[in-house]
């Protein structure tokens, strides 16, 4: 080893981490839910099965489906469409199907997506095999619980786009979990999903590359692998992740896998979309939506807009995207359309507002800027101010701690999710989707393939 190579954990420590991470995995029930968790996890699978039946409306979807070779052969089901495929090919569409409209779940504390990389997992093997619903869910719970543990254990280089990499782990605990395997054999699958961590370019999705959908995808395929080489004992627990997520391609603090571990659930306390587009563009869209309702405001009067914002939101400073990923990275293009149009719904991203001479314009007067006291209120808080200078020298300004949808800042109720989803697939597919999740309470031990085929 070098004397510049970074020196990550104490293989001991890690080993000892993920080993009572999977006991916990293992031994984790739905009994074990106070009712305002159990809810917490309902309405995120809701929400994140309304947002891959979305997913799947997309040309792009349709363009990358239409070249499987093995459609029709499989018994896995892909929610929103008739296709029925093998287990990983599944895997892989439904996982690039959650997260390409930007509208999947997050966590702040994880700086990440933790639904995404466990939900796809366990739809996919759930398709095609004998498991309950109850223990659907389950797996859907210790998935994503493991996966934002992990993201909060792991600090990526500067650069690094989080999907793929510490949510691997995640997928592999949720596999595991609907597969029966023992605290040890979750453990030895979270291991070796550790060694199957992509290293993912931020660049990626501000240049609006499509590869960059695919990431929650693979880290299915990974997380589900995983899971195989545990049952087929040829994946042991041997602090991998030390190597990889703490040398590697970041840092890693084993302590925040098991920190509160039984007494506290991450699925409280993330955030749900109700825009389009990267979380790090909300805060300054919702003060942008807010300012075009102040009296004074007059949209062809703005000589200039500033948006103050924390160092990771800074890179999203690209004012003229050229794709609809891209544009969804677009701080200055989506805070242009918000105050334009009034709302970031699915379209704002679409080509006619990339080529919007008003739009494009406006979005060229937008400046963002590092506001280093923004940093100082991290993880906590993703706070932004959006100062609107009119021509004359009249200054609008509105400042927001987090995005609208926040545990901490107006969570998004069941209704408010009922209606997000009904905007973006309709009213009979989103009843569809909540009358499947709610008839859990009340009928665990039916098929989860026959949950998925009552699926929109």
């Amino acid at each position: 080893m070098s004397i510049d190579e970074p020196v990550g954990p104490s293989r001991a420590a890690v080993i000892a981490a993920v080993e009572e991470l999977g006991a916990f995995a293992a031994s984790f029930s739905l009994a074990d839910l106070e009712p305002s968790e159990r809810a917490a996890l309902e309405l995120v699978l809701i929400d994140t099965l309304g947002v891959i039946v979305a997913g799947t409306r997309t040309s792009e979807f349709r363009g990358l489906a239409s070249t499987v070779d093995d459609a029709g052969s499989g018994s896995s089901r892909i929610p929103g469409t008739d296709l029925r495929l093998p287990v990983d090919t599944a895997a892989f569409l439904i996982g690039t199907a959650s997260c390409m409209l930007e509208l999947d779940e997050g966590n702040k504390y994880a700086r990440g997506h933790p639904a995404a990389h466990a939900v796809p997992a366990v739809l996919a093997l759930a398709g095609a095999s004998d498991a309950t619903v109850r223990s659907m869910l389950e797996a859907i719970l210790v998935g994503h619980e493991v996966a934002a543990r992990f993201g909060r254990a792991v600090r990526l280089r500067s650069g690094h786009h989080p999907h793929g990499n510490w949510g691997v782990p995640g997928a592999a605990a949720a596999a595991a979990k609907l597969t029966g395997c023992s605290g040890a054999s979750i453990a030895g699958a979270i291991d070796a999903a550790a060694g199957l961590a992509l290293a993912n370019p931020f660049d990626a999705a501000l240049e609006g590359t499509f590869v960059r959908n695919t990431w929650i995808g693979m880290a299915a395929v990974s997380g589900i692998q995983s899971a195989r080489l545990a049952r087929a004992g040829l994946a042991t627990n041997d602090g991998t992740a030390g190597s990889s997520f703490g040398r590697l391609i970041g840092s890693f603090d084993p302590v925040a896998l098991t920190d509160e571990l039984g007494s506290r659930l991450d699925v409280r306390l993330g955030y749900l979309k109700i825009h389009a587009s990267c979380s790090f563009t909300h805060p300054p869209i919702d003060a942008a939506l807010a300012l075009r309702e102040d009296p004074r405001f007059d949209i062809d009067r703005i000589a200039g807009v500033e948006v103050r914002t924390h160092r990771l939101a800074v890179p999203l400073d690209r004012p003229g995207p050229d794709s609809r990923l891209a544009a969804m990275f677009s701080i200055p293009f989506l805070v242009a359309v918000a105050l334009r149009s009034g709302r970031v719904g699915l379209d704002a991203s679409d080509a006619p507002n990339r080529s919007d001479a008003h739009v494009i314009a406006l979005a060229d007067r937008v400046r963002v800027v590092h506001e280093p006291a923004h940093d100082d209120r991290a993880p906590a808080e993703r706070p932004a101010e959006v100062i609107i200078t009119m021509e004359g020298g009249e200054v609008l300004s509105c400042a927001v701690p987090n995005p609208v949808g926040d545990a901490d800042h107006r969570p998004l109720d069941r209704a408010a999710v009922e209606s997000k989803l009904e905007a973006l697939i309709g009213g009979g597919p989103t009843e569809r989707i909540v009358r499947a999740v709610e008839s859990i309470r009340t009928d665990g031990g039916r098929s989860a393939a026959h949950f998925l085929d009552d699926l929109p």
